[in-house]
C-alpha cells in the first residue's frame, strides 16, 4: 500500500556489494535525510569469502593484505565485523578444511551461498527493526551480480519490498518498474542478458504502467551512450586498456534496451547503478537519469535524494558519507 503524501522524499543507493558498513549507513539514512522511501538498486551481495583459521587457542585471517591473529571471542567478533564491513563474508574453519574446500568447486559454492544468504536475512531483519518504527518504506532489488536465491529471500519478507520485474507504488502518485538485469558483461554474471532478452523483460515490466511519465524507472543497468555508463575498456584478459597517458580508456557499457525504453516512455526519472565509476546525471529527452556511483571498498556510501510531488521532480541532491 502506498504512502499517502503530498510530497515524497526518496533516498537511492546501489552497488554496496555485501558491505555491512554501507548497508547500516543506508538504513540509518532514513532518519538522517528524512526520507519516506529508501531504495537499494541492486548488486547487494559480496563476491568473496574470507576464511578465519582456528589455530586452537587463537584465530587468524588475512585482512586488507595483512595476517591478523586474535585470541578472544570479542576480538574474533571484531575481526568478523571488519571483514563484513569490506563486503566479504567471514567463515570460521581450519586450514586443512579450507584446502579441501578449495579443491571442490561445488562445496566452495555451497559455503558461499550459506554465508551470503545468512547475511541477507540479517539485513532484512535490521531493516525492519530500524525502519518500520519510523514508517519508512524500503525497497531492495537485486542486480546482475546477485544470485537468484537473493531475490527469493527478499521476497519472503513481509516488510522489505522486492520489486524485480514488477511495478510497485512509491506513494499514492508514483509507480516504479524495476529490473535487476544488465546487458552482457565480460564476466557473464547471473543477471546478464542479451539486449533482445533485456528489451523483452523491460517491455513486459513497464506494460502495466498507468502513467509512465509520472513513474520512476529503477533499472540497474544505465542507458547506453550517456555520462553514467562510462567504464574502463578491457582487453581479452579482462585487464584495463590504457591511454597513451596511462589512464584507463573509458567506453560506453550501458544498455541500448534501457535507453530505448526511456526514450519511448519518458519517465519522471531513471535510477541506475551497475557502473561504479560513472556517478552523475544524464538527460534523455525530458528524463533525468541518475547513477550515484559506488565506493563500497572504501566504506563511503554514495547516494541520491529525490524530492517528488505529483508529476514533478522538485529537486535532487547527490550525497556522500
Amino acid at each position: 500500500m502506498g504512502l499517502t503524501l503530498s510530497k515524497t522524499r526518496l533516498f537511492f543507493v546501489t552497488d554496496i556489494h555485501g558491505s555491512d558498513r554501507l548497508f547500516l549507513k543506508f538504513v540509518n539514512a532514513g532518519k538522517v535525510y528524512k526520507a519516506n522511501v529508501l531504495v537499494l538498486g541492486g548488486d547487494i551481495t559480496g563476491k568473496t569469502v574470507t576464511p578465519i583459521f582456528d589455530q586452537g587457542g587463537s584465530w587468524k585471517a588475512q585482512y586488507v593484505g595483512t595476517w591478523r591473529e586474535v585470541r578472544s571471542e570479542s576480538e574474533l567478533n571484531d575481526l568478523e565485523r571488519n571483514i563484513r564491513d569490506l563486503g566479504s563474508y567471514p567463515y570460521r574453519t581450519t586450514q586443512s578444511e579450507w584446502e579441501k574446500l578449495r579443491q571442490n568447486e561445488a562445496s566452495m559454492e555451497n559455503v558461499f551461498v550459506q554465508v551470503m544468504t545468512a547475511s541477507i536475512r540479517r539485513w532484512v531483519q535490521i531493516a525492519e527493526e530500524r525502519l518500520k518504527p519510523i514508517g519508512a518504506k524500503i525497497i531492495i532489488n537485486t542486480g546482475n551480480d546477485d544470485l537468484p536465491v537473493v531475490g527469493d529471500i527478499l521476497a519472503q519478507s513481509e516488510y522489505v519490498v522486492y520489486p524485480n520485474e514488477k511495478i510497485v507504488l512509491i506513494d499514492d502518485k508514483h509507480e516504479m518498474p524495476s529490473a535487476s538485469f544488465s546487458n552482457m558483461t565480460p564476466w557473464r554474471c547471473p543477471g546478464d542478458l542479451s539486449e533482445e532478452e533485456l528489451l523483452s523483460k523491460l517491455e513486459k515490466t513497464t506494460s502495466g504502467l498507468t502513467d509512465p511519465k509520472n513513474s520512476l524507472f529503477n533499472f540497474h543497468c544505465p542507458p547506453h551512450d550517456t555520462q553514467i555508463d562510462l567504464a574502463p575498456r578491457l582487453d581479452e584478459n579482462l585487464r584495463p586498456i590504457l591511454t597513451p597517458g596511462g589512464e584507463p580508456d573509458m567506453g560506453h557499457a550501458g544498455s541500448t534496451s534501457v535507453r530505448q525504453m526511456i526514450e519511448k516512455l519518458q519517465p519522471l526519472a531513471g535510477l541506475h547503478g551497475h557502473i561504479h565509476e560513472s556517478r552523475g546525471l544524464s538527460k534523455i529527452g525530458r528524463t533525468p537519469c541518475f547513477n550515484p556511483g559506488s565506493e563500497y571498498v572504501t566504506g563511503v556510501l554514495r547516494g541520491l535524494v529525490l524530492n517528488l510531488s505529483d508529476k514533478k521532480l522538485d529537486n535532487y541532491v547527490f550525497t556522500e558519507g
